[in-house]
């Protein structure tokens, strides 16, 4: 697999980290059909698409870059939909840890794995 459709890969499968964490939170603890299908696939896709990155990314710069499109993802739609508060410092924080993905990304050493 290329160095570009792993990096896809990962960055989609860290989309859908936010998609199988907002909707096993709707699921009510797995007890709603509707939201626990969805966080099935969401989960078994986001967690496949990880491992088939992994084969080109470094585990650790992969493994952060994944957790750091979810978490961002999913705190920001919280915020955009009213699930949780938005503020300027939440804003930032959510910057600074976009910024530290970002970071590991770019200080990676040519072909490690």
């Amino acid at each position: 697999m290329s160095w570009f459709v792993s990096w896809g890969v990962l960055a989609l499968s860290g989309l859908l980290e936010a998609v199988w964490a907002t909707a096993l939170s709707r699921s009510h603890g797995l007890t709603r059909l509707w939201p626990s299908l969805l966080f099935a696939a969401a989960v078994t896709l986001s967690m496949a698409g990880l491992a088939l990155a992994m084969r080109t990314i470094p585990v650790g710069t992969a493994y952060a870059v994944w957790v750091g499109i979810g978490a961002a993802t999913t705190v920001g739609y919280a915020m955009a939909t009213g699930a949780e508060p938005a503020s300027l410092v939440r804003i930032a924080l959510i910057a600074g840890l976009i910024a530290c993905v970002v970071g590991l990304k770019l200080t990676e050493a040519p072909g490690a794995h």
